[in-house]
């Protein structure tokens, strides 16, 4: 394998990573041009054993999408509907917070709750939202709301970041997503989702978060318009706001289904392509722990693969997965505990089952 690694056109690289330097934004781009898979999973390799050793984690959630109605028009979007269009709905109260029971006496540890900009809703149906589920299932965590929704409902309701978190986290917000980093690239954001905050100001609110205890996930939506340039600029982005307040816990590659979309006509990202995704943010994101192969976008069949080019954790065991699915996703909605357990351990994995920061439950 020596021998192999010195005759790579990245062995410089692996060498780096070896030493553990620091790698620059010209060792991402050469990454992610490479050919060499082999190299660049033995890199990403040593970066996720050194974290995180043999084991791979999932957890047992539940999604629940509030709404689909949306006052954004994002380009690359299948979920989002306007009011009163085809397909729109936005479930009351009530119905999550029947959804909520069904978990009642049961293992979960996490929900995941995000939904559209929704251009009527009232700050109460978010604050009651969140009271009810505390109060319906006190030891689960409520992951709920991306910085694109914490940026609306300051606006809606003119007050600062701070004050609307100050609120949210007293009705029972635990952490927050990562979804709405799309691509950071102005370049890009610009033509896929003009209206979206920027990137700065993303990266703002999540600061905010992070100073206020609260820990957050992040992403990265690739396979349309973007270059290797735009993704590594995006990670380098991710890299220096963890270098400034520490709150990310995950990093998570999306990778985009253009069907349902204004990108019908584009092909979907390959194997190849997720497996770079993946490997290369590893090896750049020195200091995030844990890099997630979110198995509803690449199959869980690549997700095992994944195990192996620096992804160390699956998500779980979801249930009711919309917006992937609205986007035309063949993978099923949920899936057992079991079916991930059996998938980790096919890797040459430990499994272990986590809550939402990554503290262990149990190991198998």
């Amino acid at each position: 394998m020596v021998a192999i690694l010195q005759r790579s056109e990245i062995s410089d690289i692996v060498g780096k990573v070896e030493r553990q330097e620091r790698l620059s934004y010209d060792d991402g781009l050469r990454l992610f041009r490479t050919r060499d898979m082999a190299a660049l999973g033995y890199a990403a390799n040593i970066v996720r054993e050194r974290k995180n050793g043999n084991r791979a984690s999932y957890v047992i959630n539940r999604h629940i999408n509030y709404s689909n109605i949306c006052w954004d028009t994002c380009h690359f979007c299948a979920f989002a509907r306007k009011p009163n269009q085809a397909g729109a709905y936005q479930f009351s109260l009530e119905q999550i917070f029947e959804k909520a029971e069904r978990l009642v006496g049961t293992r979960a540890s996490e929900l995941h709750i995000v939904g559209g900009l929704h251009p009527s809703l009232k700050w109460e149906y978010y604050t009651e939202m969140l009271r009810g589920l505390k109060r319906i299932l006190p030891d689960v965590s409520v992951k709920i709301f991306t910085a694109v929704e914490i940026d609306w409902l300051a606006r809606i309701t003119r007050r600062s970041v701070e004050s609307v978190m100050e609120e949210l986290i007293e009705c029972g917000l635990d952490s927050l997503t990562g979804g709405g980093a799309e691509i950071f690239h102005p370049d890009v954001r610009k033509i896929i989702c003009p209206n979206k905050i920027s990137a700065e100001r993303y990266m703002e609110i999540h600061g905010i978060a992070h100073g206020m205890g609260i820990k957050t996930g992040t992403t990265m939506l690739y396979g349309h318009i973007e270059n290797e340039e735009h993704r590594v600029d995006h990670i380098m982005r991710i890299r220096d706001q963890q270098d400034i307040s520490g709150g990310f816990m995950n990093f998570i590659p999306l990778s985009f289904h253009p069907e349902n979309t204004e990108y019908a006509d584009i092909p979907q990202a390959s194997g190849i392509t997720d497996l770079k995704c993946l490997a290369v943010s590893r090896v750049l994101l020195d200091n995030v722990d844990h890099i997630k192969s979110y198995w509803v976008s690449s199959t869980l069949k690549l997700a095992q693969i994944a195990l192996s080019y620096g992804a160390d954790d699956l998500d779980g065991t979801i249930e009711e997965e919309r917006i992937y699915h609205m986007a035309g996703a063949q993978t099923p909605q949920t899936t057992a505990e079991q079916r991930l357990i059996e998938a980790i351990k096919e890797s040459g994995r430990v499994p272990v089952r986590r809550d939402t920061h990554y503290g262990v439950i149990d190991m198998y």
